[in-house]
């Protein structure tokens, strides 16, 4: 029996899924892509002080090999010979830094943190000092504030006519991104200011420290990093696909402390026998495939095809558009990025990115701050109850509103009420809201590019919820299509590592990718109503505006909107992360 399933199985690829809430190992057939075993371990986020967010890399690193090993277990209860794992690829959590001793293999430091979780509810909450949770009543803390003067101060030399940042790395001066992240670090940590001086000093995004990692460490570990990752750090020229010297220069970093920049699809190196990994599980598999999440989530949904997008519903939601081999700079808040590049010799392509800040955001709310509902998921059962919002209107505004109106003294309303308004129909104006702000980050997006949108692909744990989906294709008036198998991340992270070059287990030829099951949700209303009921909603929009005119009319300081001389749409692209998978309790 167990040789037969072997037979059957094929050539199979793992996949290490870093996000910044846990780590995942999972194993796909490459004939199939179908998910055949996988295993999680939970991380921690750190909060040693107010504003700043951290994790432990030796932790993260512990994860990974733990969740190889439980996994390669439940192969072995499965009869699968884990022989037959062929490769294996990386997808992490983008923009948090690491720094580490090359000699030791010890971190210097706690990886600065990119966003915690996707989705804030107030842009400046944060943890009490020393927290390693979230403080109560804080629905989630997503950004490191530290080097907010390292932003402002970096801000003023950039000339006003030349943002020579932007036009490189198709990313606003932000406290987000990694460059500023290792400048802190440079500036703060004596541990790291010795290391760089005595030529000991690596720096890498998680991808490069997990590749370094696992592919020997201080003894021969391989120190690279791929075209996504490193078009997040703002020192990367997304152009000539090279560490840019002149922001190099800008940021005051070491170009000898930087990973090689390669492709999202080669082999980096072998894995290494680990003290953590029982038999030397995997020992000489390759590690062929890297893509930072969002990237590898846009492969494994298979946008191949220019004016293809995704979005994935988690918190808030994330937003991708591949516009081919072009680099478009958008007019409406959103990012120019590295979408991927499967090859050493295949062409790189592009893409915008865009998010909602409050999606999943807003069930919690309903559940946690009013009490409507007590799980996330009887927010289905409440919508389907009326099929309607009745006229009402849900703007969760909560700390502003984000692309493509960037307003600040924007408030939440629920607005268009009546005696006969209950509580489903405000369940129901919630989830609307949801496709309301998603079709205006598209919309935008079909500006930018100028491709029309002529279907959603969607991912995350809210696409559970039929209700919300078929809203989504009514208000965006095109198909949602939600693949059969939800692991959208791996799944692209294992693409990438199955068809790289001296692997070739992975096909990704067009014809070879057309047998993925999809649900697909039709617009079901005539497009004139789809368009009447998004007017109201920028109706209902322009009402939220003007809440706070003064930064003293609210406890909160409003900061972090003026610290970013670019504009706010670096927030809202701050937000989102990983989706859904991540979050327990949104549907």
């Amino acid at each position: 029996m167990a040789a037969a399933k072997k037979a059957v199985l094929g050539p199979l690829v793992g996949a290490v899924d870093q996000g910044t809430s846990s780590t995942r190992f999972l194993v796909f057939n490459s004939k199939t892509a179908e998910l055949l075993s996988h295993h999680q371990v939970e991380i921690k986020q750190e909060f040693p002080r107010e504003g700043w967010v951290e994790q432990d890399p030796k932790e993260i690193l512990q994860s990974v090999y733990e969740c190889i090993e439980k996994t390669c277990e439940k192969l072995g209860q499965l009869n699968i010979d884990i022989s037959n794992i062929k490769a294996i690829g990386v997808s992490n959590q983008r923009e948090t830094t690491v720094v580490w001793d090359k000699l030791t293999g010890e971190p210097l430091y706690n990886a600065v943190a990119a966003p915690v979780s996707p989705g804030p509810s107030d842009p400046v909450a944060v943890a009490p000092s020393g927290s390693s949770v979230p403080a109560a009543g804080t629905p989630s803390v997503w950004l490191d504030l530290r080097t907010q003067s390292t932003v402002e101060n970096l801000s003023k030399r950039i000339p006003g006519n030349n943002n020579f940042v932007k036009s490189k790395t198709g990313l606003p001066l932000s406290t987000y991104f990694s460059a500023v992240k290792l400048r802190w670090l440079l500036d703060n940590v004596r541990k790291v200011q010795r290391a760089v001086e005595e030529d000991r000093a690596l720096f890498g995004t998680i991808d490069s420290w997990l590749i370094w990692s696992l592919t020997g460490g201080a003894n021969g570990g391989v120190h690279c990093t791929d075209v996504t990752n490193a078009s997040r750090t703002m020192l990367f020229n997304i152009h000539s696909l090279e560490w840019d010297k002149e922001l190099c220069e800008f940021f005051e970093i070491p170009m000898k402390i930087l990973p090689n920049v390669r492709s999202s699809s080669e082999i980096y190196g072998l894995m290494k026998i680990s003290h953590s990994l029982k038999a030397g599980a995997l020992e000489g598999v390759p590690i062929s495939g890297c893509l930072g999440d969002q990237s590898a989530a846009l492969v494994g949904q298979m946008c191949f095809q220019d004016g293809q997008a995704k979005n994935t519903y988690g918190t808030g939601c994330f937003l991708l558009c591949n516009t081919g081999r072009k680099c478009v700079f958008s007019e409406h808040g959103l990012l120019t990025t590295v979408a991927y590049k499967l090859g050493r010799d295949k062409p790189v392509y592009y893409a915008l990115e865009g998010s909602v800040a409050i999606a999943g955001a807003v069930i919690r709310w309903l559940r946690d701050n009013l009490g409507i509902i007590k799980t996330s998921e009887e927010i289905e059962k409440l919508a389907k109850e009326v099929g309607t919002s009745y006229g009402c209107y849900f703007v969760p505004a909560f700390s502003g509103l984000y692309a493509p109106y960037w307003e600040p003294s924007a408030r939440g309303i629920i607005c268009g009420l009546t005696q006969f308004t209950n509580k489903c129909h405000i369940a129901f104006a919630a989830l609307e809201a949801v496709c309301f702000q998603t079709r205006e980050i598209l919309d935008a997006m079909n500006r930018d590019c100028g491709i029309p949108l002529s279907h959603l692909q969607v991912d995350g744990g809210m696409t559970n919820n039929k209700i919300l989906m078929q809203l989504q294709a009514d208000i965006l008036y095109i198909p949602v299509v939600k693949p059969s198998m939800p692991e959208t991340t791996a799944l692209g992270a294992a693409m990438a590592a199955g068809a790289a070059e001296g692997v070739g287990v992975w096909s990704l030829e067009p014809e070879d990718l057309s047998a993925v099951t999809m649900e697909r949700f039709e617009p079901q209303i005539n497009a004139e109503e789809s368009e009447i009921r998004y007017s109201t909603w920028k109706k209902a929009v322009m009402k939220s505006v003007g809440w706070v005119t003064t930064q003293s009319s609210e406890s909160g300081d409003p900061s972090i909107f003026c610290s970013l001389p670019l504009g706010f749409f670096i927030v809202s692209s701050m937000v989102m992360l990983i989706g859904a998978r991540y979050i327990s309790g949104i549907p």
